[in-house]
């Protein structure tokens, strides 16, 4: 079996498959897309492997929005014996390949999360099979492939590697983030999500530099400012609402109380962030406003998604949102971990 496993947001199933049909035929690679609402992960199936690895190399995991992994899928196991799982998932393993690391996992969904004992339990006995077979490292090696098996029922598992270079590098595309006491809400996590999957290591370290000025729109009760005071930014907050006391005592927050959606600053600010709601098309155009006028360098912000058409909602409000802002822009998309039924888009003036 060839093609691509992507994991998704339980529910998002219809939009990666959307996703992932639009792309792979702009991409000129034919398949079809397997998913299920609920499931967890989306298949797109290939008839050859070259075509999938022509689809892998055509869509880039930082470019695709409703994926939280990118895999290369070449087997499939049904059936199997419970008592003796390894046999047949050794067969099954291409040949002259070896592995930097292995990932034994599940979907994120209601029906993948009771067999994470099982996961565990069975990379524990995969891990040293591996390696006495001559096929996995001893030791993890990002400069080879990665072998993920997604068990979907107790005798049922995907497999399929990952290039570590162009994956997400955490199990489950799920990065393990803890809320803070301190933080005011749990909105939190998701800028501090958006700055650890939407930006490069470099780009933290050069973009988020002590000192540099942002603007958290629609700001109240505080909880992105405060990521961006942790950062030692200087950040107005703009919101009619109250922000945390322990917030505005950090010395690096002016608190006007205004609306977020309309108001500008007098000068140019390094960065703006907005997880306001709003109708996404509207919060596109007033982004790319930003970007348009010369107000901010680079953005984080959130487009609440309808329930229906989500991907083509989200196609339209990128296209809208790019065409608007009328600058050549680097732009990155995701349906984040902390995200609901919206996305987090990064967006900075190209260099």
């Amino acid at each position: 079996m060839h093609g691509l496993l992507g994991y998704c947001r339980q529910g998002f199933e219809p939009e990666l498959a959307a996703e992932l049909g639009e792309r792979a035929a702009r991409a000129g690679v034919a398949g079809y897309a397997r998913a299920s609402r609920d499931d967890g992960y989306v298949l797109f199936v290939t008839s050859e492997e070259t075509e999938a690895l022509a689809l892998m190399r055509a869509l880039p995991f930082r470019e695709l929005v409703f994926a939280r992994q990118k895999l290369r899928l070449f087997a499939e196991l049904r059936g199997m014996d419970p008592s003796d799982r390894l046999t047949p998932l050794l067969a099954a393993m291409p040949g002259g390949v070896r592995f930097g690391d292995l990932w034994v996992e599940h979907p994120d969904s209601d029906a993948g999360k009771p067999l994470s004992g099982l996961a565990r339990s069975f990379g524990n006995a995969l891990r040293p099979a591996l390696r006495k077979a001559g096929m996995l490292a001893a030791k993890e090696d990002a400069r080879l492939p990665r072998l993920h098996v997604c068990f979907l029922a107790g005798d049922h598992a995907l497999l399929a590697l990952a290039d570590p270079r162009d994956s997400a590098p955490w199990p489950l595309g799920i990065p393990r983030l803890k809320l803070l006491p301190e933080a005011p809400s749990r909105s939190a996590l998701k800028l501090e999500e958006a700055f650890l999957a939407l930006l490069t290591a470099d780009e933290r370290e050069h973009l988020l530099r002590p000192g540099m000025t942002a603007a958290d729109l629609g700001a109240a009760p505080g909880g992105w400012t405060w990521v961006l005071t942790r950062q030692h930014l200087r950040v107005t907050s703009v919101d009619n609402g109250p922000l945390r006391q322990h917030v505005l005592d950090t010395g690096l927050v002016e608190h006007l109380r205004a609306d977020g959606f309309h108001w500008h600053p007098a000068k140019p600010l390094d960065w703006m962030v907005c997880d306001m709601v709003e109708q996404p098309a509207k919060v596109a155009a007033r982004m790319a406003k930003w970007f348009a006028e010369g107000w901010c360098r680079h953005a984080v912000f959130n487009l609440k998604l309808p329930m229906k058409k989500r991907w083509q909602e989200t196609r339209l409000c990128l296209d809208l949102f790019e065409e608007q802002a009328g600058k050549p822009l680097t732009l990155r998309a995701k349906q984040l971990y902390h995200d609901r039924e919206e996305i987090t888009v990064f967006a900075t003036l190209a260099t």
